[in-house]
């Protein structure tokens, strides 16, 4: 049914849409302290799984360095990480689906979240030779070009053949409390692909002000079928210099991801991604 599958995107592309563009509020340190992740059922083995990737997630949505998990100190720190949880709760992923016969309450999909006091957090961060990252994170705004073959377009918040990659971005932000808008076709300036691609960062920053944004983030993907998969290239201005980062061979979300993680890498004062 294609008219359902464009209906459908539509619906998608909107919702992320109004996520991305909520107004800038300073995280709480509810908010900031506290992790996700997803593990099968409530047992006790899947639970210690689930805190060393909440401890991961943490650290680096409080301090947006993303270097911190291959810190060799992280080893010690994983054997260790329920006793830095403060509490934690499940959400079963399958709620008001009845339990089928073969599979008991222990096959479920569950979210464990972890919350954490800023004390303990702050202290490892140091031990680590990171610190928080704190006050509002500047929106950014996303000035990008993607390519598949044949098939190449900016991407605008009026482009429908971006609805995936919006939702993408949504969906790599909201781990780190990171706010992403895209401006509008009429906002970028009178610049098409090839001029995006060579603007200079200052340039591309005044257009992300007019699109309510505080900074912007430039880049492209394109697909490889050398590399089996996406050859991302991201770049952002942030204290007089411009930072390049990029990433060969990736999955479609882990493009948008690396964009993500390197804007709050220097954002938060973590230099070079």
């Amino acid at each position: 049914m294609p008219g359902f599958s464009r209906l459908a995107a539509m619906v998608i592309g909107m919702i992320a849409i109004c996520f991305v563009c909520r107004p800038v509020i300073a995280a709480t340190p509810a908010e900031l302290y506290q992790a996700q992740t997803i593990v099968t059922g409530t047992g006790d083995v899947n639970r210690q799984i689930g805190f060393k990737d909440c401890l991961d997630k943490v650290l680096v949505k409080v301090s947006g360095d993303q270097r911190l998990t291959q810190k060799t100190q992280m080893l010690a720190l994983r054997e260790k990480a329920a006793d830095f949880v403060q509490s934690f709760r499940y959400r079963d992923r399958l709620e008001g689906i009845p339990i089928h016969d073969e599979q008991g309450t222990h096959d479920r999909p569950h979210d464990l979240t972890c919350l954490y006091k800023p004390a303990v957090v702050d202290k490892l961060l140091a031990q680590l030779g990171s610190r928080p990252w704190p006050g509002e994170r500047p929106p950014i705004a996303v000035f990008m070009t993607a390519e598949q073959g044949a098939r190449h377009f900016v991407l605008t918040q009026d482009e429908q053949r971006g609805n995936a990659m919006r939702e993408s971005f949504a969906n790599a932000a909201g781990p780190l409390l990171m706010r992403v808008t895209f401006p509008k076709a009429g906002q970028l300036g009178g610049l098409d692909e090839k001029a995006l691609s060579e603007a200079d960062m200052a340039r591309l920053d005044k257009l992300a002000k007019k699109a309510g944004a505080a900074r912007a983030l430039a880049g492209s993907i394109v697909w490889s079928d050398k590399e089996l998969g996406w050859i991302a290239d991201w770049r952002l201005a942030d204290r007089g210099k411009t930072y390049r980062w990029q990433a060969r061979g990736v999955s479609f979300d882990e493009a948008f991801r690396v964009a993500i993680r390197g804007a709050a890498q220097i954002l938060s004062g973590h230099g070079q991604p």
